[in-house]
C-alpha cells in the first residue's frame, strides 16, 4: 500500500504543478481576498454538525474564570468568528487572524453575539502574538487553525506565554488517520490539492503531538470522528492547562 500511496501521491504533485507555479508568481494572492467567504459560508454547516461538540467542549470555560473580573478569551485564527455563540455573556475577547479580509465577516458575527465584549482585532499569526502581552488571558482558543499554520510547536509556545497560569487552551482540529485506513491514503495523496484550496490546510498532521510535547501542566484531549467529509473525520478535542 505504501508504494501504491507514494506513487499515487506523485502524480497528484504533478497535476498540481500548474497550481504550485501560481502560487510562486502571486497568483493566488486573490484567493486571501474571496476565502473569507468560503469560510464564512462552510462554517454554519461545520457548526450545525459539531454544535454537540462544540457545546461540550465550551462547557469548561467555568473552570477558568478569574477571581476578579471577566473572562478573558483571545481567538487565535478567528476567522469569521464561529465559536462565539458558545462563550459565556460578558467574555471579553481578543480576535487574532493573519488575513484582514476575515473582518467584514467577523462584524457580522460580533453583531449577531453581542453578549459579549470585543476588544481588538489584531492581524497575526498565530506564532507571532507580540501585540498581547505575557500573562494577560485566562483562555486561548484556536479551532481549525493548527491544520494551517507553518509551526505548530511555535504556536503552543505563545499561547502559553500569553496565558495566566492556570489558564487554558482550547482546541477543535482534524488531524491525520490512523495510517491502517483508506481516508489515511487519501489524505496524503490528495492533500497537495487541499493544500491550494484550503489556503494552505493539511489533513496529514498529528497534531497531538504537539500537544504531547508541549509541556502543560495537565492535558484533556480526545480522538472523536466527527460528523463531515471523510478527509476530515478524524479530530481531536480538549484543553491544555499553562
Amino acid at each position: 500500500m505504501t508504494l501504491f500511496m507514494n506513487a499515487c501521491a506523485f502524480l497528484v504533485k504533478v497535476l498540481t504543478l500548474p497550481l504550485y507555479i501560481a502560487e510562486v508568481i502571486g497568483f493566488f494572492s486573490f484567493y486571501k481576498r474571496v476565502f473569507p467567504l468560503i469560510v464564512y459560508k462552510m462554517t454554519i454547516s461545520y457548526n450545525d454538525k459539531m454544535k454537540d461538540n462544540k457545546r461540550e467542549l465550551f462547557r469548561n470555560l467555568d473552570k477558568f474564570y478569574p477571581t476578579k473580573g471577566s473572562l478573558r478569551i483571545l481567538e487565535v485564527g478567528c476567522g469569521s468568528g464561529a465559536n462565539f455563540e458558545h462563550y459565556p455573556t460578558g467574555s471579553r475577547i481578543t480576535c487574532t487572524d493573519p488575513n484582514p479580509h476575515f473582518q467584514k465577516y467577523l462584524k457580522k458575527s460580533m453583531t449577531k453575539n453581542d453578549q459579549l465584549v470585543y476588544d481588538s482585532f489584531i492581524v497575526a499569526s498565530g506564532e507571532n502574538l507580540k501585540a498581547v502581552e505575557d500573562n494577560s488571558v485566562d483562555v486561548v482558543v484556536c479551532t481549525l487553525v493548527l491544520c494551517s499554520v507553518q509551526d505548530s510547536p511555535k504556536v503552543l509556545q505563545e499561547a502559553k506565554r500569553v496565558l495566566r497560569p492556570g489558564g487554558a487552551f482550547f482546541f477543535l482540529e482534524h488531524v491525520v488517520s490512523d495510517p491502517s485506513s483508506w481516508t489515511y491514503f487519501f489524505q496524503h495523496v490528495l492533500q497537495p490539492f487541499w493544500y491550494y484550496f484550503g489556503d494552505g490546510c493539511e489533513t496529514t498532521r498529528a497534531t497531538w503531538k504537539h500537544f504531547e510535547a508541549a509541556g502543560f501542566s495537565d492535558l484533556q484531549l480526545r480522538h472523536i470522528q466527527a460528523p463531515l467529509f471523510f478527509m476530515i473525520k478524524p479530530h481531536i478535542v480538549g484543553y491544555a492547562v499553562k
